[in-house]
């Protein structure tokens, strides 16, 4: 072999990187920094705040609003009443008991602020709260993807397609017991965030907290954080992990007790084809609207219009990974991947959900619609950070070009400025037809599930009018001679005893 041969190959050999870090820097793409925010005064800055807590609180009325029937601010859903709010009332301030196999405490926290306030108004504690929840960890989603989003726009469509999910009426929309599957989405932005400021890392280790303290299915996040450890070993980038750790660290012991009482949740598990068929049927028949999909299913069958919707989802997301480069290829796979495995882990742990058939027509229902809320978010968001790439792209592309004909030159003849030369002109830029046609795609397709499904009637299981149960309840207590009451729970016994001095007016 020749001299020169040799020299090249050595120079080969050492310009090429260990295995080790061409994976930290491939995985590094999955966490990348958003850019820095633009120094502003102060007046901007509490407008900024002041618009933000606006939108939340939109965001918030929005969600109550779409509970059709039954105001959600004037009826309890499910465990809220039949668990939460009974045994606050029985027992204050007990917020680490076990329900189902697990911890949920946020939603014991709440139910304990709504046994403080007067009973006639505990309804609204857990609508107000449950809506607040959900519309704060749109605002978190809005700024934690910018990393992958930098079109506010397009992050402002991330959080709508939060807030105006298609399947949130069936159960998730107006209630505390079920916010955490919203935390759990905000989670997934937690996990791939890298915040620049230690109070950004802090409300990222809370998301991680609130969400692993009250949803032991927080577990799945495992392989991103082992992930986010081998892209960023710094410790100071783990605040997430440490939040997350924090809330199992609670969750643990309150599995394992409901192991010791014979409660546990993980019973009989389901089968493998039937969690899998599950998937194509809740999450991607579902994802562009729930109304959408039952027309769809009234012309080509169940598994034809899964076939339909998934093609048009392939479609869209095989021309991103195709010609949008390889953070968004790694976010789409990781995005896709990650909801299906936490599907099948909802659907195995839970078994009965994929059993039940769901219901269209006075009332419409679907047996756990709640655990297809991440997963149809993350092929939203898979779609909008497509665009917002191609955005980019076409940015990018647009002063590239001079007049028709003319190669662009890398010097630049000299016009001085009169008025300010030392602060050149910004030039005007004009969307071109290409990103207008591809942002009004995105919305117009999503809107689809927006419109026909902000508000239609469910099966939600309440216990009617919340303020003549209340009231009931009150007018017991003043007849009582034992200052005590009794009153219905979700368990054995079906009633249970309640100390008059608990129920405030």
């Amino acid at each position: 072999m020749s001299g020169d041969v040799l020299l090249r190959a050595r120079h080969g050999r050492a310009g090429r990187r260990p295995a080790g870090a061409r994976v930290r820097a491939l995985l590094g793409e999955l966490f990348p920094q958003a850019p820095g925010n633009v120094p502003r005064e102060r007046s901007q800055r509490m407008l900024s705040v002041g618009v933000q807590a606006a939108a939340v609180c939109v965001a918030a009325v929005a969600l109550l609003a779409r509970v059709s029937g039954i105001p959600a601010w004037n009826s309890i859903y499910a465990e809220d009443y039949g668990i939460y709010l009974v045994q606050a009332l029985q027992h204050p301030w007990h917020v680490f008991i076990p329900y189902a196999g697990y911890l949920q405490l946020i939603p014991r926290l709440i139910a304990q602020v709504a046994a403080m306030v007067p009973l006639t108004a505990a309804a609204a504690v857990f609508a107000v709260a449950g809506a607040f929840i959900a519309a704060g960890c749109a605002l978190f989603s809005y700024h934690a993807s910018a990393g992958f989003i930098r079109s506010r726009g397009l992050r402002a469509v991330l959080a709508a397609a939060l807030i105006l999910l298609p399947i949130a009426p069936l159960e998730v929309a107006g209630d505390t017991v079920n916010s955490p599957w919203y935390m759990l989405a905000a989670l997934f932005w937690a996990v791939l965030w890298r915040p620049r400021t230690r109070a950004g890392m802090a409300v990222a280790a809370v998301v991680a907290f609130a969400a692993s303290s009250a949803d032991p299915l927080a577990i799945v996040y495992v392989p991103l954080l082992i992930m986010r450890a081998v892209a960023l070993p710094r410790i100071r980038e783990h605040a997430v992990t440490a939040g997350w750790l924090a809330g199992l660290a609670v969750q643990v012991p309150a599995i394992r007790q409901s192991y010791v009482q014979h409660r546990q949740r993980v019973r009989k598990l389901a089968s493998l084809r039937k969690s899998v068929a599950y998937y194509f049927h809740t999450v991607v028949l579902r994802a562009l609207g729930w109304h959408l999909s039952w027309h769809l299913v009234s012309l080509a069958g169940q598994n034809g219009a899964t076939l339909i919707v998934g093609t048009f989802l392939a479609v869209v997301l095989g021309w991103a990974m195709i010609t949008q480069g390889r953070q968004v290829r790694l976010f789409a796979v990781t995005a896709v991947v990650f909801g299906f495995v936490y599907t099948l882990a909802c659907a195995v742990i839970n078994g009965y959900v994929v059993y039940e058939t769901p219901l269209l027509g006075p009332v419409a229902f679907e047996p756990g619609s709640r655990y297809s809320l991440v997963p149809i978010v993350l092929l939203d968001a898979a779609a909008i950070v497509a665009v917002d790439a191609f955005l980019r792209r076409r940015g990018k592309a647009a002063p590239a070009a001079d007049a028709p004909g003319q190669a662009r030159s890398h010097v630049q003849p000299h016009h001085p400025e009169p008025h300010h030369p030392q602060h050149p002109q910004p030039q005007p830029h004009h969307p071109q037809p290409q990103a207008i046609f591809a942002v009004a795609a995105l919305v117009g397709v999503l809107a689809i599930g927006w419109v026909t499904d902000y508000r239609y009637v469910t099966q939600r299981t309440t216990d009617g009018y919340w303020t003549p149960v209340a009231t009931r309840y009150l007018d017991e207590c003043q007849h009582s001679r034992t200052g005590k009451i009794r009153i219905p729970e979700w368990g054995k016994p079906p009633k249970v005893t309640v100390s008059c001095s608990n129920l405030h007016r």
